[in-house]
């Protein structure tokens, strides 16, 4: 049997995410304008409550969703086993807690014609102005502002790039592949703001090293 080809493969990593924004991550890649998709989900070791209302989910959207379980690994070693499953000529990444807007695809696709690798600054949706500045992560005690950084679910490029890069362990491993991207691949980044990046959720992975830091330095 063929397998299916799609253009693009969507990964998305999830560990005891809330379903009610795991749905609307899910609805986002659903509801895209382009539609020559998979949408790859690395359940990274949730709680049975976390798991079955995904499975109960994905089931109603097998034509478009591919469901893959292993034990907690984090956040990286969960997108690069999604990497081997990809079937897409290129390959994004969505946070489970975020959302794409409907042209996020097309976006993405149109600008990396002439690239290999791209990725771009976030619509941002925050309680308050401190929460745009996020660690350095080459001094976790110096603040960037988000739209100096770059993001994991901005990342948008061909398969290429991402079987020749690994995601590594830890805060800031999206800059990282980035910068390792830099060395070998045509690279941009771009002011598309189609991807919508939820900083003001408490307990995601930036807002607890933050919490870490500030109270280091008090």
């Amino acid at each position: 049997m063929l397998l299916k080809s799609v253009k693009i493969s969507v990964l998305m990593a999830v560990y005891n995410t809330e379903f009610s924004y795991v749905k609307r991550a899910i609805d986002s890649v659903l509801n895209q304008d382009f539609q020559d998709f998979e949408l790859i989900i690395i359940d990274d070791g949730s709680e049975d409550s976390n798991r079955e209302s995904i499975l109960q989910y994905v089931h109603q959207h097998e034509d478009k969703i591919i469901y893959i379980r292993h034990s907690n690994r984090g956040q990286s070693e969960s997108i690069n086993r999604a990497i081997l499953f990809s079937e897409g000529e290129f390959i994004t990444i969505i946070d489970s807690d975020d959302e794409y807007k409907p042209n996020h695809l097309s976006a993405c696709l149109r600008e990396l014609e002439t690239l290999d690798l791209i990725c771009s600054t976030t619509e941002t949706i925050v309680d308050k102005v401190e929460d745009y500045y996020v660690p350095d992560k080459n001094d976790l005690t110096k603040f960037i502002h988000l739209d100096e950084g770059i993001l994991f679910g901005t990342l948008f490029g061909r398969k290429k790039v991402f079987e020749s890069i690994i995601f590594k362990n830890g805060y800031g491993a999206d800059s990282d592949f980035y910068e390792q991207a830099q060395t070998q691949f045509r690279v941009k980044k771009f002011n598309l703001r189609s991807y919508i990046y939820y900083r003001n959720i408490p307990n995601s992975i930036c807002a607890t090293i933050k919490k870490q830091v500030l109270a280091n330095q008090n």
